[in-house]
């Protein structure tokens, strides 16, 4: 576990609190990334961007080729997607289509299909936030499978293994103690923040 640290304003002010320490910051460049294809469904590409197994949380940027489905799902947590380019919908809600700068917010419990319409003429490509699982359904309502952050480190790892490759370099859960390896002394606690703990 990292050491805590005080910290300051760039004018070398000492702030009221303690924070863990950062030598550098936690980025992922999609370019350095390669496309894992046809894992979620057909037509469908991602590079994961943060799979936090212990927090539950996943961020991904997917693809989609026009006509692509991704089957029927609940989701156990919130969900957020942008639209960075394309257009798409769920089959449940086909009126209300999503495009190039949309914002969806979708609540735990959520239940839909996600279709890409086949007349695109480009890919829809999304930045996707998910807290919890998708547990997705067949047509017939019988179970197809769970997706989460666990699922997709394995498909993730599986893949850099089948290509030999390394690392995708995506941010995994915990990382913070790779981004404060060297950081000094263990700090002492900021005189305001002392102050305010020792208050009656």
């Amino acid at each position: 576990m990292p050491s805590l640290t005080t910290m300051t304003t760039t004018a070398g002010a000492e702030l009221p609190f303690v924070a863990l320490p950062q030598t550098q910051l936690l980025t992922v460049h999609d370019a350095d990334m390669p496309w894992l294809e046809n894992v979620l469904a057909e037509g469908v590409k991602f590079k994961p961007l943060r799979l936090d197994i212990e927090a539950g949380i996943w961020v991904l940027l997917v693809s989609f080729a026009p006509g692509s489905v991704v089957p029927l799902h609940y989701h156990t947590g919130e969900a957020e997607v942008y639209t960075l380019t394309g257009r798409w919908h769920y089959a449940e809600y086909a009126k209300q289509p999503q495009f190039s700068g949309s914002y969806l917010f979708e609540p735990a419990g959520s239940v839909h299909t996600l279709v890409v319409p086949d007349d695109n003429t480009e890919d829809t490509l999304m930045l996707v936030r998910v807290r919890g699982a998708n547990v997705n359904f067949n047509q017939d309502g019988s179970f197809n499978s769970i997706l989460d952050a666990t699922a997709l480190a394995f498909v993730s790892d599986l893949f850099c293994q089948q290509l030999a490759i390394e690392d995708l370099g995506y941010i995994r859960g915990g990382d913070t103690a790779f981004v404060t390896a060297g950081v000094g002394p263990q700090a002492t606690m900021p005189e305001a923040l002392a102050k305010t703990l020792n208050r009656g």
